[in-house]
């Protein structure tokens, strides 16, 4: 079974739980920690799905190129890496064509984008205006929904498979729903669900437990990993001053992080999230009946 891999595209400097904390004009790095990514997957032959921050794009645009070139699915994260708390439907909106314009600009007025995801996965019942926002800019499909509730997102019963979503409350499913939802990837064992998807829980989680937990969800549905270039980079920067919960969640396991990426891209196979949507959808498991 294929399962997709993802990669949210931002700098060490962007993630919620430091970007206040940064002093002055932080010294990129997403290039360098982006490229090792880029050859690990030439090198096991994998494409993936690369969620675009739209002020990377701006300000690395053969970065962008390159990765295009190389034939993963280009999808977006916005353009300024703002929560959708903290926005409303005329910010997001303003984000989304922002976005469409830069990528247009880098990539070509034809480039298709068809995917989302929200910074922070700040899509919950707050934020629910966000999918008719998605909506009404032409995406097919969303994937912000991280489907277990913890002290910064989440939420809580929604469904753990591909579906489409009720537009007034997320834990629902709607046939008639106009985008699809792909949430992030959690081992259900009985009422308990337990992250499996990358990010934090790929770098705490010892591998064999993670590969263990990954392969029974495979037995009857594909998962989706995520991580950033950053959380794979050794050279990252630590930020000072954040608190130890803060600094633990942030930084803990990034220097095993890309030894696990790559054992996953061994143990199991991978393709863009649109690739698995379509493959789902045929098989019949994510239909409007």
């Amino acid at each position: 079974m294929k399962n997709a891999l993802t990669i949210d595209l931002e700098d060490w400097y962007h993630p919620e739980l430091v970007k206040r904390y940064v002093q002055g004009d932080p010294a990129p790095q997403v290039v360098e920690a982006t490229d090792q990514i880029l050859r690990l997957l030439d090198r096991h032959r994998v494409r993936a799905t690369f969620f675009v921050l739209g002020d990377i794009a701006r300000k690395h645009p053969d970065l962008i190129r390159t990765i295009h070139a190389r034939g993963h699915e280009i999808a977006s994260h916005g353009t300024s890496h703002t929560p959708l708390w903290d926005l409303d439907y005329e910010g997001l909106d303003q984000e989304l064509k922002s976005f469409r314009a830069v990528m247009a600009d880098v990539l070509g007025p034809a480039v298709n984008i068809s995917g989302f995801r929200a910074p922070t996965f700040s899509m919950d019942n707050r934020t629910r205006y966000a999918l008719r926002c998605l909506v009404d800019n032409g995406y097919r499909y969303d994937t912000s929904i991280f489907p277990a509730k913890n002290h910064i997102y989440g939420v809580k019963d929604a469904p753990c498979t591909l579906y489409r979503p009720d537009l007034n409350d997320l834990r629902l499913k709607d046939a008639r729903s106009d985008i699809l939802e792909f949430p992030l990837t959690v081992f259900e064992w009985g009422r308990v669900r337990i992250p499996v998807s990358g990010g934090f829980y790929l770098r705490v989680f010892p591998y064999f437990i993670l590969r263990a937990l990954l392969r029974k969800i495979n037995r009857t549905r594909p998962f989706v990993i995520y991580f950033h270039p950053w959380e794979a980079y050794p050279e990252t920067p630590r930020v000072k001053g954040i608190g130890l919960k803060n600094a633990l969640i942030t930084y803990y396991g990034i220097k095993g992080a890309f030894e696990k990426i790559e054992r996953l891209l061994q143990d199991f196979e991978f393709e863009p999230m649109i690739d698995v949507i379509q493959r789902t959808e045929q098989a019949g498991y994510a239909i409007r009946a």
